[in-house]
């Protein structure tokens, strides 16, 4: 670059430019950019502020608590059980009223099991024998029922058979069931209890009618006029769920049961209200060896002589899990800034670090020309121009109730009564 390309770099950066506009007398690019400022000022209007209502403060941490309880009996006589009734405590596993909760709907019992020998059942691979070898003394079945003994056990004229192992025995039956075992569990109610707190807006609120009479939980039922009533009929969800009751409770399955709590709370807290929506969690559609849902459970007993036996059952039913799920929004800052009566006082408030460091240095130097040198050192990180936390005194009139939020700077101190209903 020559002498006279530097000289002209170096003047050049002493130069001032500032913008130059040209207005066009065009009334087609005018409409034009004008249809684009309206679409712009729409998009903000409706889209930002209408639709999405991005002036609110939203709250997601929704903090939730369960309680359920089912009630119902049911009638069965069977040549394995007899004549017998089956209340809550019978056929409701867990017994706590929690979340996730199974229903009993269908029975596979296997009585008087006692701790002896048996043959292996037929179908099982590491079960099956040709000879004694075949059977290792003390391994235990894999998938089967028990531990090998050591002999192979064949029927006559067959070549190959089932190992005999020591087990529960007799051992249970492999057969399916035809149809449901309790039948009436189709009428049996669950009731759902379900508190929620917004902990960012101090508002909570519970989805059971706020009522001191006793009688209403016991004669109402849940409907779409009747919200507050959380008592459903056990058949009913089902069919919400989008499942037949005789073809779930055969095999068994899992229903969820979503409660959602989407709260605009610069209403009232009673516009406030749950929404329940049912679905099937399982693969209905997969008729697998490993479709439905069962476990087993044994009641042990000893008879007169102290030997214990147990009867076996394996148990067929539906699994319930309630999930709840929701978000609070909340009209803020806006509100607070620009709108209420004592609107400086909060604003003045809200950006006083902005000019924190310089008036508190002021404030520094105005208080050590009145105090000797060993006030200024103890009196406090304030005078090294970090201002002491304090707590927001709003003016005599402005103050409203007794408790106030704490949060990231958008959320409100209690100026109205907190939200707050059961």
């Amino acid at each position: 670059m020559g002498q006279a390309g530097c000289k002209g770099l170096c003047l050049s950066l002493f130069d001032y430019k500032t913008e130059k506009y040209v207005i066009a007398k065009n009334k087609k690019v005018g409409l034009l950019y004008r249809l684009l400022q309206a679409s712009i000022l729409a998009y903000l209007v409706v889209w930002v502020f209408l639709i999405k209502k991005g002036y609110q403060d939203v709250d997601t941490s929704l903090q939730s608590a369960v309680i359920t309880k089912v009630k119902g009996v049911a009638f069965t006589n069977t040549s394995d059980l007899g004549q017998r009734i089956w209340d809550v405590a019978d056929y409701v596993i867990p017994a706590q009223g929690e979340n996730v909760f199974f229903v009993v709907t269908n029975l596979i019992v296997t009585p008087n099991q006692r701790q002896n020998v048996c043959a292996e059942n037929e179908g099982i691979p590491d079960g099956a024998c040709s000879k004694d070898s075949d059977c290792h003394p003390g391994e235990a079945v894999t998938a089967g029922n028990g531990v090998k003994t050591g002999r192979c056990l064949r029927r006559e004229n067959l070549a190959r058979g089932t190992c005999e192992i020591f087990a529960w025995c007799p051992l249970e039956t492999s057969s399916r069931p035809e149809e449901p075992f309790l039948k009436e569990a189709e009428d049996f109610t669950i009731f759902i209890k379900n508190h929620i707190r917004f902990p960012k807006f101090n508002f909570s609120k519970s989805n059971v009618m706020d009522v001191k009479d006793r009688a209403f939980l016991k004669s109402c039922h849940f409907g779409p006029k009747n919200h507050y009533c959380p008592i459903f009929q056990l058949g009913s969800v089902i069919r919400w769920a989008g499942s037949d009751f005789q073809d779930i409770a055969l095999e068994g399955g899992v229903i969820g049961i979503n409660i959602e709590w989407n709260c605009d709370l610069d209403k009232a807290a009673s516009e406030c209200h749950p929404h329940y929506s049912f679905s099937r969690l399982d693969n209905k559609l997969s008729k697998s060896v490993s479709s439905g849902y069962n476990f087993r459970f044994a009641r042990y007993y000893r008879d007169a002589a102290g030997v214990e036996f147990r009867t076996l059952m394996k148990a067929y039913g539906i699994r319930f899990d309630v999930m709840v799920n929701g978000k609070g929004a909340f009209f803020c800052d806006l509100v607070l800034i620009y709108l209420i009566k004592k609107r400086e006082f909060y604003r003045d408030k809200k950006y006083e670090e902005v000019r924190g460091l310089e008036d508190s240095s002021q404030e520094a130097e105005d208080e050590a020309s009145g105090l000797g040198l060993s006030e200024q050192l103890t009196s406090g990180p304030g005078l090294l121009g970090m201002p002491e936390q304090q707590e927001l005194q709003e003016p005599p009139e402005a103050k409203r109730g007794s408790s106030s939020q704490k949060g990231n700077g958008s959320v409100c101190p209690q100026l109205l009564e907190p939200h707050r209903s059961t």
